[in-house]
């Protein structure tokens, strides 16, 4: 799995444990539906880390707390 994979991954779960869409995370965290549908979609899932930092705060969480996941810590290497 790719990092573009897991933050998407890691926002879903997180809005699952919520019970909440992420429409909603979207209002939450003060950004358009469209950035957050576009995160979410696999042929377009550039994402940027202010924009993961919205989304954190949407969900009232650190950077830290969204990236303290053994997942993140066994991601293969992007550099090929």
């Amino acid at each position: 799995m790719n990092v573009k994979d897991m933050v998407a991954d890691r926002f879903s779960e997180l809005c699952a444990e919520r019970n909440i869409r992420i429409n909603e995370l979207a209002y939450r965290s003060g950004v358009t539906p469209s950035t957050a549908y576009s995160m979410m979609d696999k042929s377009r899932r550039d994402v940027s880390i202010v924009t993961i930092k919205k989304f954190c705060d949407g969900l009232d969480i650190t950077l830290g707390e969204f990236f303290s996941t053994s997942a993140f810590d066994n991601l293969e290497q992007e550099i090929k």
